[in-house]
């Protein structure tokens, strides 16, 4: 599952392989806790958290590991030490196994995006 066509996030936790459901649905529960004042929406066929118009965090299903989008760079860049021990690209974790997710780290994550509002990139 790459790109779904998924209407809702519902519907998008309803089409990951099941061996990644409850990871993902800890990942939005995570979201939903730590994004306060955000919209969850699907955008580019996966469930996206959106303030003030911006897309900030993503999340998604990939072929290969578990997808999570960091969208503010200046985020990424206060957490260049700890990101730097993760598989990471411009801006997306991710995780080969679910597993592997670390949830302390992405919860920091997203506790640092809610802090301050910043521009995505």
């Amino acid at each position: 599952m790459v790109q779904s066509s998924a209407e809702d996030v519902d519907g998008y936790l309803a089409e990951v392989p099941e061996g990644r459901r409850d990871a993902l649905a800890r990942l939005r529960e995570l979201c939903r806790a730590e994004l306060t004042g955000y919209d969850e929406a699907m955008a580019y066929g996966m469930p996206t958290y959106v303030r003030d118009g911006a897309p900030e965090i993503a999340f998604a299903s990939q072929k290969q590991y578990v997808s999570f989008y960091l969208m503010r760079s200046d985020v990424r860049e206060a957490f260049e030490e700890r990101l730097s021990t993760q598989d990471m690209g411009k801006g997306c974790l991710r995780f080969r196994k679910p597993g592997d997710i670390d949830f302390d780290l992405v919860r920091d994550l997203l506790r640092a995006v809610a802090a301050t509002p910043g521009k995505s990139g």
